[in-house]
């Protein structure tokens, strides 16, 4: 049965999903009336969400070409990759290095309903789209290693997708689990939402109430110190955990956004 033929059931339009609110954000067209409304309504509450969604995506394109140009990465494993827009993991990768492999992994039915525009990379590379859940670490890792070689340095990219993990100990053990099966020298890429004030993330508490009580999957913030454990037995890099819209910013730093971001290396 074709992915297609199998979508239908799974595909519900009549409930905001945060693969499509999100594209919402950032100005994408492929969402519905539902994700429109609950986006908008999130937005009222919290202002500054839009500015979470465009800094996230920012930090994803500068930590790609920094791990591509200065670390040498040729192999990354997108987890909860969201919609496709410009600029994504691939393109970035392969723009350094055509060789470059890319495996991105999403269980949206929009998400893969998009799955050919993210197949689109060099002919000396390989870009794959894999449907699966962050919850089951086993069957993405499975999946992944038809295409990338895990004895090779593998970039894990989490891009805000730990924080649909409800669960604290589930999701270090998520990450424990994958960065267990990649090689010394590869490195976990991460951004994660925070309600601490210093990023003036108080505003996220009630928003993920309404979005919660609206809208799928549920989410969750974490303090700094939650999100620094799911860099245990891992190096951060500089300038360690930071507002992912300062993390290797130009010198004109933009607003600080209640969005963690980090990148750290295996010893």
């Amino acid at each position: 049965m074709s992915d297609e033929q199998r979508l239908p059931g799974r595909l519900n339009t009549s409930v905001a999903h945060n693969a499509r609110v999100w594209n919402y954000w950032i100005g994408g067209r492929d969402n519905y009336e539902v994700d429109q409304r609950v986006g908008e309504h999130v937005a009222s509450m919290f202002p500054v969400i839009r500015d979470i969604a465009r800094a996230d995506r920012e930090f994803l394109g500068r930590a790609v070409r920094f791990l591509a140009e200065e670390r040498g990465v040729r192999q990354f494993l997108d987890i909860g990759t969201g919609l496709p827009t410009a600029q994504n993991t691939h393109e970035i990768a392969q723009q350094v290095a055509p060789e470059s492999r890319i495996v991105y992994v999403d269980n949206d039915p929009v998400v893969l309903l998009h799955a050919r525009t993210l197949l689109t990379g060099t002919h000396e590379g390989v870009t794959d789209y894999i449907d699966a859940d962050v919850h089951d670490p086993d069957s993405v890792l499975e999946q992944a290693a038809r295409t990338l070689d895990f004895t090779r340095p593998v970039a894990v990219m989490m891009l805000g997708v730990l924080n649909f993990v409800l669960d604290t100990g589930k999701a270090r053990d998520i990450v424990r689990r994958t960065m267990a099966a990649v090689p010394s020298g590869s490195f976990l890429v991460l951004t994660h939402p925070t309600s601490d004030a210093d990023l003036g993330g108080e505003g996220q508490i009630p928003a993920m109430r309404f979005w919660n009580e609206n809208a799928t999957p549920p989410i969750t913030a974490r303090n700094r110190a939650d999100v620094t454990a799911f860099f245990k037995g891992l190096e951060l890099l500089g300038p360690g955990l930071v507002s992912c819209s300062h993390w290797r910013a130009d010198s004109d730093s933009p607003v600080v956004v209640p969005q963690f971001g980090a990148v750290a290396v295996k010893p």
